[in-house]
């Protein structure tokens, strides 16, 4: 029998639509069995720094309090990509920082709040410090969230729609313009190393072009398809998506800032340099637009929060059926629980015969290879 009392829940990494129906659904499931839920504070900052926070970093979560949150952005709780308790971040006198394991730290203070599992909410970086805390003991159940979809063993994660959604939105516009002006008009969206994003939206929002990070692209290749489809009086401008991890053939992916101490690197900038390569070679007037974190923003789609209430009650589920060290993972018609170890053992990535790509191909979309 399970003796479950008090269940805490955090969101970590990037944040995206359908967080805040996660917590939602975590919360009116788990009052179900009689269950308190607490929710830490920016990932694991709120254990790491309570003295930060007025109300000590965690916060019990009440039906009143989650009941009109679910069509809402963002997240309640807070989120951090920094917070690692493996890793954590600790400024120095001369400036620089040292990364120091306190993780015994964040176990201990479980216990000192008398909490009895964790619900992570979070994408691979998110679920990997879950499962880590997973082996030192704690009863640990994850739920898939990123705008890159780019989990392994889940069809999909939300906010991917949301995203998707809004940049085919942007491209609609840009469609426009692009045409009023004969422009080449170049869209750099997120994905990380994962092409998905940038697939999706670039086929929904009737690209000419999409680099992603599966397929190293050639630049000259890609203007030739540029000048090419532009060469009539019907079609004289041209969109190309290009996700921010596209690497060409000869080279690597284009950073805005190496990885430091308790930091990842960050990727951006190839839409820049996209767009004057394709300036140079095509002679055509040439724009970048950087959707960046506008992708995040806003409004969860009718599916993502479906999504979000989906995980949340599925998470409850998992603790009251007993399971631990799991990933709920949605694979239609199934409901999955999958290992955290085997949940974060690689990233999901596009396919040569993904369907999306075989449409992509046959639409004439160049994808510079």
């Amino acid at each position: 029998m399970n003796t479950f009392k008090r269940i805490a829940i955090n969101t970590g990494g990037g944040d995206a639509p359908g967080l805040n129906a996660v917590i939602h659904a975590v919360v009116h499931a788990a009052h179900t069995h009689g269950w308190e839920i607490h929710g830490i504070r920016d990932g694991f900052d709120g254990l790491l720094h309570p003295e930060n926070y007025p109300d000590g970093g965690v916060i019990k979560l009440t039906r009143p309090l989650v009941r009109d949150i679910a069509h809402l952005g963002g997240t309640i709780l807070g989120t951090s990509n920094h917070g690692n308790p493996f890793k954590n971040c600790e400024p120095q006198a001369d400036g620089s920082f040292t990364e120091i394991d306190r993780s015994d730290e964040v176990l201990r203070r479980f216990r000192e709040r008398r909490l009895d599992a964790l619900i992570s909410v979070g994408g691979d970086g998110s679920l990997n410090i879950a499962r880590d805390l997973h082996k030192k003991g704690l009863r640990v159940i994850g739920v898939p969230k990123t705008i890159d979809n780019d989990l392994e063993c889940t069809t999909t994660t939300f906010g991917f729609d949301s995203a998707v959604k809004f940049a085919t939105e942007c491209i609609d516009r840009l469609h426009f313009t692009a045409e009023s002006h004969r422009r080449v008009m170049v869209v750099e969206v997120m994905g990380r190393y994962a092409g998905w994003l940038a697939l999706h939206t670039g086929i929904a929002g009737r690209a000419d072009g999409i680099l992603i990070p599966e397929i190293p692209y050639d630049i000259a290749k890609v203007a030739e398809h540029v000048k090419r489809r532009t060469a009539g009086r019907s079609h004289q401008y041209s969109i190309v998506v290009a996700a921010e991890g596209a690497k060409p053939v000869s080279g690597g992916v284009t950073l805005k800032e190496s990885a430091t101490a308790g930091h990842v690197e960050r990727l951006g900038g190839v839409g820049e340099i996209v767009a004057g390569q394709l300036r140079e070679l095509t002679g055509k007037e040439t724009r970048a637009v950087v959707l960046g974190h506008l992708l995040r923003g806003g409004q969860p789609t009718s599916l993502d929060r479906l999504l979000g209430l989906i995980f949340g009650a599925a998470a409850v589920r998992a603790l009251v059926e007993g399971h631990d060290g799991v990933m709920v993972a949605v694979n239609p018609p199934r409901l999955d629980y999958v290992p955290l170890r085997a949940a974060t053992a690689k990233l999901k990535l596009v396919a040569a015969d993904d369907y999306s790509m075989i449409t992509a191909r046959t639409l004439d979309i160049s994808f510079g290879d």
